[in-house]
């Protein structure tokens, strides 16, 4: 069988390789022009843009926010302090579809309606490399759940953060205020750079006051990160300045004593140091917990505290303004010795009622007292010898006199939101409301009543005055901070304050006289609070009507609705000779100060006098 042999054709197969090889030269050719343009569109064209997002990814600068200063008593216990809290938090720049993000961030964690609002107002007001705060306070379950899936979170990550935190909760609430979020309003007045980091702002309170000292100075750091974000090493760092820590002066056992004695009556109670002006107590209650706000209360709890009848975010200390009562008769009874219409031993009779000549009406007296010197008239609290007396000074004379202990003016403490009080005259009625002054308004003026108002802190302020025979200070909570430590805090009271002077300073002595019977001998409106005290303290009660009674009705307790129910109030300072404390108490709808708001005083008296207090 014969085998066909194949015979090659040389010529052919030299042909094909060089046809391949042009190919090939050509494809290659193609190849490297295309390169040649990618590498000039990036390097050339565009190479500022990519420069700078190759800069970004690899380089950050992240703002260091201050640790805020501490707070403390004048006993060195902390009262506000820093506690390390997990946030989660993103970055707008970081995150490639933040809608859908967020929504699978739903699915792990709990948005609220309010989160996602603060989340966009803060987008808004955010650059987009700087964090904006998702969900603060987060829970172990949370922090584990999220970091379990944080992978598919690019742009977002867990930050431990300090949180606010106040150890006695409501009981300093109106005194130390509460930090929230800075808001809209707040970027415009704040010094964003120093903020940048920062998404709390003091509020109210001291905290608000005293918000320079207590942030603080921001720092910064360079940081190298990848592309997801996440920091690989620090290059530069600027650390933050610490907010200074500041020292009150509140005695936090006072405080929670004075809180006590209050118990869940509506009202406020104030304790001053009348030496300095130093705040040694500052209560008002109801109160709310300053903790609620720092990481975003709940809508419902603020609807809560906002239409609770009883209104715990109400600072009655400052801003509650209430007939002061009969605890102005012994200043008026010392503007009755300056311009000499009353002797001390001078007894007048007291029928139970006063009328004005070519009057009508009788002004009622709260009992029947018969004949009153002036040391029973204030002790016993008649109302008539002081309805005689304001007739026969005159609303000119008394306004001017009672405007020398500050009634009507704030007393200019070192807090935000303080009321000024009525301090009723004729230009002030004039001005107020464009009528006449009527006669019968000096007397009820007389005894504290009518248009007259006053703050819990103008009454404690008063008494603090007369307890120094006219020496007025300024109440303040500032005891010192790091930077100022040297100032006394004397220094701190004493702001210019013209001193009450009197004609003799003998005057004063049967005034405290009487405002010491009131408390120890038995005709005195507060002997039962004051007979067994170990030292011996001086007082005035008062009880403020709510609404006008007609000349012929009878008030009966038992019979009114609770919220016309008098006030109950008291003022007082000790020991008598050697005052070291001056105390005001209001009890809102309490009924008789003797009753009611006496003992609460003399409760706060025992606690600084003679417990740890002291």
């Amino acid at each position: 069988m014969m085998r066909r042999q194949r015979l090659k054709d040389h010529q052919q197969e030299q042909h094909l390789f060089r046809v391949r090889i042009i190919i090939a030269t050509v494809v290659a050719a193609l190849l490297l022009g295309l390169l040649g343009v990618r590498l000039t569109y990036l390097q050339v064209v565009n190479h500022s843009h990519f420069a700078t997002l190759s800069q970004n990814n690899r380089v950050r600068i992240e703002a260091l926010p201050p640790p805020r200063g501490l707070i403390f008593d004048r006993h060195g216990v902390v009262i506000a302090e820093n506690r390390p809290s997990h946030q989660l938090e993103l970055i707008p720049e970081q995150v490639r579809d933040l809608e859908d993000t967020l929504a699978r961030l739903g699915e792990l964690i709990r948005l609220e309606p309010q989160d996602l609002e603060r989340i966009q107002r803060g987008l808004r007001t955010s650059r987009r490399f700087n964090n904006v705060a998702v969900k603060s306070n987060l829970s172990d379950e949370e922090i584990a759940l999220f970091a379990l899936n944080r992978h598919l979170f690019p742009g977002v990550d867990l930050y431990a953060r300090p949180a606010r935190h106040y150890p006695y909760g409501a009981s300093l609430a109106h005194v130390l205020g509460y930090m929230g979020r800075i808001n809209e309003n707040e970027l415009q007045r704040i010094d964003r750079r120093n903020y940048a980091g920062t998404m709390h702002i003091g509020k109210t309170g001291v905290e608000r006051f005293y918000e320079d000292k207590l942030h603080g100075q921001v720092g910064l750091r360079r940081v190298e990160a990848n592309v997801q974000g996440r920091v690989l090493r620090t290059l530069e760092e600027q650390p933050p300045i610490s907010g200074q820590d500041i020292t009150l002066t509140i005695d936090v056992t006072l405080q929670l004593a004075a809180e006590q004695a209050l118990g869940q009556s509506a009202g406020a109670v104030v304790a001053l140091d009348p030496r300095n002006g130093e705040v040694l107590a500052m209560v008002s209650t109801p109160s709310f917990d300053p903790g609620l706000f720092f990481h975003g209360i709940p809508q419902h709890t603020y609807s809560e505290l906002m239409s609770h009848p009883r209104r715990p975010l109400f600072n009655r200390v400052l801003a509650g303004q209430y007939p002061p009562g009969s605890t102005l008769k012994p200043v008026l009874a010392l503007g009755g010795l300056e311009h000499e219409l009353i002797v001390p031993s001078r007894s007048m009779y007291t029928p139970g009622y006063y009328q004005l000549p070519n009057y009508s009406r009788r002004f009622r007296d709260w009992t029947y007292h018969g004949w009153v010197n002036m040391d029973e008239a204030i002790a016993r609290s008649s109302d008539v010898y002081f309805y005689d007396l304001g007739h026969r000074m005159g609303i000119d004379r008394m306004s001017e006199f009672f405007g020398l202990f500050g009634i009507g003016e704030a007393t200019g403490i070192d807090l935000l939101g303080e009321r000024r009080g009525v301090l009723p005259s004729r230009a002030w009625k004039r001005q107020a409301m464009g009528e006449s002054w009527f006669p019968a308004e000096t007397i009820i003026a007389a005894i504290g009543q009518g248009y007259m108002l006053t703050t819990p802190l103008q009454l404690a302020s008063i008494t603090a005055t007369l307890a120094m025979r006219g020496q007025r200070v300024t109440p303040h909570l500032l005891k010192s901070h790091e930077t100022d430590m040297d100032l006394p805090s004397s220094e701190r009271g004493r702001n210019g304050l013209q001193p009450v002077t009197v004609r003799r300073d003998s005057l004063w002595d049967p005034i405290i006289e009487a405002m010491v019977n009131t408390m120890h001998q038995p005709y005195g409106t507060a002997f039962r609070t004051g007979r067994d005290a170990l030292y011996q303290m001086a007082g005035k009660t008062g009880t403020a009507q709510v609404f006008g009674l007609a000349e012929d009705e009878e008030y009966d307790e038992e019979l009114v609705p609770e919220k016309l129910r008098d006030h109950a109030l008291f003022v007082g300072f000790a020991p008598a000779d050697d005052p070291r404390i001056a105390v005001a108490v209001i009890v809102e709808n309490g009924g008789s100060g003797g009753r009611v708001a006496a003992p609460i005083a003399r409760q706060v008296v025992d606690a600084y006098l003679l417990g740890d207090g002291s």
